[in-house]
């Protein structure tokens, strides 16, 4: 009987244990794994307040100011918290429908009922300030104070780029990132977003039960200040960029201006252009969707992206690397048979001075032809694969077929054809010379982008090596530097080759059956090659220029599409005005000047091929 009676108390026992480890598991579990009841307990009694530090400022090479910053801010609201709610009240405060209300704040239960989220974003202080005395009767809602980009002056957005809010691929790439946070999208601010950004910081407030702040938790032993952003120094040329842009006005291309010993880019605009202040704010919501459907693609960057042949520009190229390989000499000539390639009508070049000045399109025919042609090998189609490869060597010497490493995001790489190009087209022996003539004068598979004709200027004007295209001259107080845009990069061509292309890219725009006589600013030796590059639609106009011929201080590349007339009939002028602005300060030949501005010269799109 007693053993009956144990047993019976032991399976008591036994229920009470477990019952009681039941009640300690779950216990611990709450209090030391499950955040979700400390946290909204926490959250009940304790507001965290992101404090968004101010992003650092941008300026020009001249200390102008571009970028800086406007306070705004932002309607936070805790789902969970709104009790004895006036929607009515609330709504004519913000001066909205109920409808718009209830949209938002489903919108924020659906993120989360307990912690913070936008009701309503960057609220400027005109509008902030016409209710903010209201706002402690409206529980679960507080107001964030935030910063604004605006831009000081309408050009450079595709340098400057802009800023809009992080989405969930920046937020698992980087976790500094939370919901609600901004971040550079493009252009200057995204490529430089770790140095502009800046650091945040908290305030733990303690908070009652009808929302009010009765002041920092721990008297702010938990808070944090946040951290400005770094300054950007800039290489542009606020006063040279806005003339660049006012040069594009009503057409489509680009102009790109270098500093050729340093590699600074003093220009970079894209036409057409816009407003980089219509990208801020909520104004942003409206206003892509416009730009992005625009048939004249506002929003490319034409300067780092768009893929041309190049045209003629491109025999300046060919001609040093042909002298390099040794396969021609300063004093070569070859007839202007037309037989073999388009030409215009002029005399033959007797030297490849000439040849430049004249852009010979024979002439450079035979050029390539040496180059890939050497007579190393009895197959045509070995000793073809031979000479390319030796050809495409030098072209990415000169900084073609590759992405250069300027200080922004996109950049294209153009192409530069090799051999396993070629091999996957027609067959390892099926190809030759014949097959790729095309290219001797910047056509064919050869594709270039702005910023490449830019640095090829820089590199004649240089003799022989470029320094990396760049945008940032230094940040921050210390006046910081990238060490990569101080390297010298060498083309391994001698210096005597350029110094002849200069002489001959001199006699272009001032010697007689010049191609570019349009280009020539009076006291100024400018140094320049014209392009007519073919493509769909009527021709681009293309022109790269150095100024002046003995210790250059600008380099420039003009890219106008589908402007009929060639290189020397609307690019080249363009570039004369960018030269003598930024040489001379100022531009007096009015006259001229205001025919190449006002000009539409750009066919409509969309294009027709030609017949």
């Amino acid at each position: 009987m007693s053993n009956q009676y144990s047993n019976r108390a032991n399976i008591v026992k036994a229920i009470f244990c477990s019952v009681a480890l039941i009640f300690i598991v779950r216990l611990a579990a709450l209090q030391l794994f499950d955040r979700k009841y400390p946290d909204l307990a926490r959250k009940q009694a304790l507001r965290y307040v992101t404090q968004y530090p101010a992003r650092g400022l941008v300026y020009d090479r001249n200390g102008l100011l571009l970028v800086y910053n406007e306070a705004v801010y932002d309607l936070m609201v805790i789902p969970r918290l709104i009790k004895d709610f006036d929607t009515a009240a609330f709504c004519r405060c913000l001066r909205i429908e109920r409808e718009e209300f209830d949209s938002r704040l489903r919108q924020a239960r659906k993120y989360s009922p307990y912690s913070p989220s936008p009701f309503m974003k960057q609220l400027s202080k005109e509008e902030f300030g016409s209710w903010q005395n209201q706002l402690y009767k409206f529980k679960g809602f507080y107001v964030q104070k935030r910063t604004l980009r605006v831009y000081d002056r309408p050009i450079a957005a595709h340098v400057l780029g802009y800023i809009g809010e992080v989405d969930d691929r920046d937020i698992s790439n980087d976790p500094y990132y939370r919901q609600g946070d901004y971040i550079g999208k493009s252009g200057l601010e995204k490529w430089y977003e770790p140095i502009l950004r800046g650091r945040k910081g908290c305030n733990v407030m303690h908070v009652d039960v009808h929302n009010r702040e009765i002041g920092p938790y721990l008297n702010g032993k938990l808070d944090s200040l946040p951290v400005e952003g770094l300054n950007l120094y800039t290489t542009l040329d606020a006063g040279l960029q806005q003339y660049a842009e006012s040069l594009m006005a009503n057409k489509r291309g680009c102009i790109v201006a270098i500093q050729p010993a340093t590699g600074e880019i003093l220009t970079l605009a894209s036409a057409p252009a816009y407003d980089p202040n219509l990208l801020v704010g909520r104004l942003r919501r409206d206003n892509y969707p416009r730009l992005s459907s625009d048939v004249n693609k506002p929003l490319f960057n034409r300067a780092l992206q768009a893929k041309y042949p190049p045209g003629s520009i491109f025999k300046v190229a060919q001609a040093v690397t042909a002298l390099q390989m040794g396969v021609i000499t300063p004093q070569t000539g070859f007839a202007c048979d037309k037989s073999l390639v388009g030409c215009h009508n002029h005399p033959s070049a007797r030297s490849v001075q000439e040849a430049i000045k004249m852009s010979c399109n024979p002439y450079f025919y035979h050029v390539y032809k040496r180059m890939i042609q050497q007579g190393r090998y009895k197959s045509s189609a070995r000793d073809s694969q031979y000479g390319l490869t030796q050809w495409h060597h030098y072209m990415l010497r000169l900084g073609f077929g590759q992405r250069l490493g300027i200080d922004l995001p996109g950049v294209k790489a153009g192409n530069i054809p090799d051999t396993a190009y070629y091999n996957r087209w027609y067959g390892r022996d099926g190809w030759a010379f014949s097959t790729i003539y095309s290219n001797s004068i910047g056509q064919g598979e050869v594709e270039v982008v702005p910023i490449q004709m830019a640095n090829l200027a820089c590199i004649v004007a240089n003799r022989g090596y470029y320094c990396t295209p760049h945008l940032l001259r230094y940040y921050g107080p210390d006046s910081l530097q990238r060490p990569e845009f101080l390297e010298h990069h060498e083309t391994g061509i001698d210096r005597r080759w350029f110094e002849l292309a200069a002489r001959g890219m001199y006699d272009v725009v001032h010697g007689a059956g010049g191609t570019a006589h349009k280009a020539d600013v009076p006291g100024i030796d400018v140094c320049g090659k014209t392009g007519t590059a073919q493509n769909l639609g009527d021709d681009h106009s293309v022109f790269i220029a150095f100024a002046p011929l003995d210790k250059p201080v600008i380099a420039v590349a003009v890219y106008v599409e589908n402007a009929r007339g060639g290189g020397g009939s609307w690019a080249a002028p363009i570039a004369g005005l960018l030269i003598e602005k930024y040489i001379n300060g100022e531009v007096k030949r009015k006259d001229f000047e205001r025919t190449y501005r006002e000009a539409s010269p750009c066919q409509k799109l969309p294009l027709r091929k030609k017949r």
